[in-house]
């Protein structure tokens, strides 16, 4: 974790201007003085949002002088789904993304990037905060992939499901609550898959605005799949209709 992140007022103003990739920023509440001023204008300019914390957060992560501000750092770029999209249509290619809403753990995280971009996803989309951290650990977990699959932060992920649709994207959410299996739904148009928490699932706000709601099949007494594993499944369906269909 030591290698993710920095502190320090200048240091993580030197790194945003060095044009470095913020994962997250914890910002200690209250934060006053002339250089936080500086940096705050510098996060705005490049749409960062902090998050507000109490010092022993801060502390938590460091014993050092950190100077109320803690900024994780990633080696991935992040992209806005906005420009992507476009260019897929442009490309000729028909979309396929998937919206991964507030996955927590960094293993599931990796290991989803890994199967991603084995099958072909465009583009993945996680939300601005909430989400487990973009850093070594998943990277790893990854096996390197999340350097080869584009990854859009958004702030907030209801509306990229309407921009999706509104783009001519169906949206599915993979929920136990379903009523359609996942081998009773379309996959070869323009789609895309979320996949909820590890524990809550989707937010009722995503699912409100999905095209549709899919399930796995469960025989067994356990009720639910590790997210990774259900992951996988659904979007190795989705690519096994895709070869069918040519």
């Amino acid at each position: 974790m030591k290698d993710d992140f920095i502190f320090g007022l200048r240091p993580v103003l030197e790194a945003i201007e060095a044009g470095k990739t913020i994962d997250k920023i914890f910002v200690q509440n209250a934060l006053q003085g002339e250089i936080y001023a500086e940096l705050k204008a510098i996060l705005a300019k490049n749409k960062i949002r902090p998050n507000y914390v109490p010092v022993e957060k801060l502390n938590r992560f460091t014993r050092k002088n950190h100077q109320g501000i803690v900024a994780f750092i990633s080696d991935v770029p992040f992209h806005r789904i906005e420009n992507i999209v476009p260019e897929l249509f442009e490309e000729g290619k028909t979309p396929f993304i998937l919206i991964l809403d507030r996955l927590t753990d960094v293993r599931n995280f990796g290991a989803i990037c890994r199967t991603a971009e084995c099958v072909g996803i465009d583009a993945i989309v996680i939300p601005e905060k909430g989400g487990a951290p973009v850093n070594s650990d998943a990277i790893k977990t990854s096996a390197g992939a999340m350097y080869n699959i584009k990854i859009c932060k958004e702030p907030n992920l209801a509306h990229v499901v309407d921009f999706l649709q509104q783009s001519g994207i169906v949206v599915f959410s993979a929920t136990e609550k379903a009523q359609k299996l996942i081998y009773d739904v379309d996959f070869t148009a323009p789609c895309a898959v979320v996949m909820g928490n590890e524990e809550t699932g989707i937010s009722k706000e995503v699912l409100h605005h999905s095209d549709e709601k899919i399930k796995l099949p469960i025989e067994g007494k356990t009720q639910s799949l590790n997210v990774s594993v259900a992951c996988g499944a659904i979007l190795y369906e989705a690519v096994r209709q895709k070869i069918t269909k040519i």
